[in-house]
């Protein structure tokens, strides 16, 4: 007994030292129904573990030789074996940083998951357009158009494409005020009808004060039945026909044929038109307080904001003559 003390106390004792930020890490795989045997050679082989005999013994002790977590970890060399035991029960996997930016389309947030997380562009949109899991959350539509939100994401290094979607839609929901529900019902607005306004503003804003006023001067238009006239909606319609973003409209291109174009049908659009942040949700759901039914963007990204038709083309002079 002396010496199978002994021996669990150099283990506990060894490699002590807390690992730092800097510290070399090994990358191991626990497969799902790994024996804590085929673990401990792995841990082994990556020199991560001296002493496997101890070390099986601990976990024995600690009962975690039968709750080790399947997953990706990441462990520091040098690590007490007393850590490494306790991040294997604790599932402390490998973790990676997702950012999506606001204002992306579907595809778009593809292209980043690809970009940072090696997800294929098609399984991620696949996920994207999976209706059964749409309809599971409770949210409305055809895909997960609008319902991403757009932060910074520490995942699983092996998140899977339909795991990231489900969480960035789960984080959505739980970013819903559910107060929110009566104010939009008193515009007679759904949740949908909001994140579709929400994202035209996103398309519209570039000036973080500007997003309540953006929201209030397409309220005001819904409310009195004029056309949005949103270039973002025209700019999704571009992109639906031909797959490329244009920031930059023509007249001819409030000509095109398309649901999403608010020049030529009324109301809002059937679907968002990219995925909106936080901010422009909460500004769409409570609007500034002001009668303006028109704007036009200067050459500092700002708006000027006016209330009359003929206010507007006076804006626009004064603009175009800088």
């Amino acid at each position: 007994m002396r010496v199978a003390i002994g021996g669990l106390g150099f283990l506990l004792l060894a490699g002590c030292s807390a690992p730092g930020p800097t510290t070399p890490r090994q990358r191991i795989e626990v497969p799902q129904g790994a024996s804590f045997h085929a673990v401990t050679d792995s841990l082994v082989a990556h020199r991560l573990v001296s002493h496997p005999f101890w070390f099986r013994a601990l976990a024995r002790l600690r009962g975690i030789d039968r709750a080790t977590q399947a997953g990706t970890y990441d462990l520091p060399e040098g690590q007490s074996a007393w850590g490494l035991l306790t991040a294997l029960r604790d599932g402390r996997v490998a973790m990676k940083r997702f950012t999506s930016p606001e204002g992306l389309t579907l595809p778009e947030v593809a292209e980043e998951a690809f970009e940072q997380l090696g997800l294929p562009v098609d399984s991620f949109l696949a996920a994207a357009r999976d209706t059964a899991t749409l309809h599971a959350l409770g949210l409305e539509g055809k895909d997960f158009e609008g319902y991403l939100l757009p932060e910074t994401y520490t995942i699983p290094v092996e998140t899977t494409s339909r795991q990231l979607v489900r969480l960035m839609a789960e984080q959505f929901l739980a970013n819903w005020d559910p107060a929110w529900n009566a104010e939009i019902a008193e515009r007679h607005l759904t949740r949908r009808q909001l994140v579709i306004l929400a994202s035209i503003v996103e398309g519209e804003a570039k000036v973080e004060e500007e997003r309540p006023i953006i929201a209030a001067v397409y309220d005001n238009r819904l409310r009195l039945s004029m056309p949005l006239q949103a270039d973002p909606t025209v700019q999704y319609a571009i992109w639906l026909k031909t797959g490329r973003r244009r920031t930059r409209l023509y007249f001819k291109d409030l000509e095109i044929r398309s649901p999403y174009n608010t020049y030529l049908n009324p109301g809002l659009p059937p679907g968002p038109v990219n995925s909106p942040g936080l901010a422009s949700i909460r500004a769409s759901v409570v609007p500034a307080n002001v009668p303006y039914l028109y704007f036009v963007a200067d050459t500092g990204g700002h708006h000027q904001f006016t209330e009359t038709y003929q206010e507007h083309l006076r804006a626009i002079r004064r603009i175009r003559g800088r």
